[in-house]
């Protein structure tokens, strides 16, 4: 298994195998008997509120990256295990068991956890246990802050909103065809014949010999008539396109902040 230096480790931000950025490093697990490095928990959560447990067997740090050996979606889909305490045997064999590698079942890796701020807490503990932090020998520790302090000092802490994007899926569209029946009327011009009588005088000289008797003449009349056809072309192309709008979301959350007063022996009190 590869050596990890704990402080390190969390300043580094966490990639799958792919080359994907997972999340940032947020706490380191140590073996209780050898104090290797074990378990990372990465922050897969939007605004940090969830970290995922990632054995580091077969991982690779490259700078301030750390490459995983999983897929980001196995990583983020990992069993969700509190991590603000040290892990039981049972823990520890779902993790192993969710990515598929053998566990030994001895319970040895029970290890401590370091988060960011108290990295220096635990690089300085060395092998004194699980529940207790390193005190500096030239004076007293503040283990959230990483820094020696003297006795008239202490280090006030406030919490800050982390704040970032997701991408989820808001709605779909589609388009659809449909068919519907409208009356369209069109006027056509047409013609046809008709019968009229037209009298030519004669002077008697034209036409001799003729006979008296009934005689008939018939003719052939014509007209023309609307007709309808139909045919089916294409008059439009309709397609969907998608555009970007950009637009400001706000959102709140409560935080905490330290507050810091002077008590003296006197009534007064002082507040910073």
């Amino acid at each position: 298994m590869a050596t990890y230096d704990v402080n390190t480790l969390l300043s580094t931000t966490a990639y799958d195998s792919d080359g994907d950025k997972i999340g940032k490093v947020e706490q380191v697990f140590l073996d209780d008997n050898t104090e290797e490095v074990t378990f990372v928990t990465v922050d897969t959560g939007l605004f940090g509120t969830k970290e995922s447990f990632v054995p580091v067997e077969g991982a690779r740090q490259d700078g301030d990256r750390l490459v995983l050996p999983y897929a980001k979606g196995v990583v983020k889909d990992a069993p969700n295990v509190d991590a603000d305490q040290h892990l039981s045997p049972a823990e520890e064999e779902e993790i192993y068991r969710y990515y598929k590698m053998n566990y030994s079942g001895t319970g040895d890796r029970d290890g401590r956890y370091a988060t960011e701020t108290d990295r220096h807490a635990v690089a300085a503990a060395g092998t004194a246990g699980n529940d207790r932090y390193a005190e500096d020998t030239a004076g007293r520790h503040d283990t959230a802050a990483g820094a020696d302090l003297d006795d008239n000092e202490v280090i006030r802490h406030e919490e800050r909103l982390r704040v970032g994007k997701q991408r989820e899926e808001s709605g779909r569209a589609r388009l659809r065809k449909y068919v519907v029946t409208e009356h369209e009327s069109v006027d056509v011009p047409v013609e046809r014949e008709e019968v009229r009588i037209e009298r030519v005088p004669l002077d008697g000289t034209e036409v001799t010999g003729g006979t008296i008797g009934e005689d008939t003449v018939e003719v052939t009349l014509h007209e023309e008539r609307a007709v309808v056809a139909k045919e089916t072309v294409g008059v439009e192309k309709i397609e969907l396109e998608k555009e970007t709008v950009a637009e400001t979301q706000r959102v709140a959350a409560e935080v905490r902040k330290e507050q810091v007063e002077i008590d003296t022996d006197t009534d007064r009190r002082d507040r910073i």
